[in-house]
C-alpha cells in the first residue's frame, strides 16, 4: 500500500528533471527519437539532420518532394510535437 506523499517512478523522475531545468532537452531528444513514429519511416529515413533548438525544429530533408510536402504539413507536424511533449516545444519548423 502506498502512501500518500508517496511518488511513482515517473513522477519523481518528471520532478528530477524539472528542477534540475533538463525537462526540456529530455523532451526535444525524446521528440529525435521519436522522429519515424512522428512522420513515418519513409519521411525519417529521407530526414538528413534534426534538432531543435530556441522552440524551433530544424530539419534537413534530402527529397524536395518530401520537403514540400512537409513545408504544408507544417502545422500538424508542430501540434503532434507539442502534443506528445504535453507542452509547447516547438513554436515553428525551419528548413536547412
Amino acid at each position: 500500500m502506498r502512501k500518500t506523499n508517496d511518488k511513482s517512478m515517473k513522477e519523481a523522475i518528471e520532478q528530477m528533471l524539472n528542477v534540475y531545468k533538463i525537462k526540456r532537452r529530455f523532451d526535444e531528444t525524446a521528440v529525435v527519437s521519436a522522429w519515424p513514429q512522428l512522420v513515418g519511416t519513409s519521411v525519417a529515413n529521407r530526414t538528413k539532420e534534426l534538432f531543435i533548438r530556441d522552440r524551433k525544429l530544424f530539419l534537413r530533408i534530402e527529397s524536395s518532394v518530401i520537403k514540400n510536402e512537409l513545408m504544408m504539413m507544417r502545422t500538424q507536424i508542430v501540434d503532434k510535437i507539442n502534443e506528445e511533449a504535453k507542452g509547447i516545444l516547438v513554436e515553428e519548423i525551419i528548413f536547412l
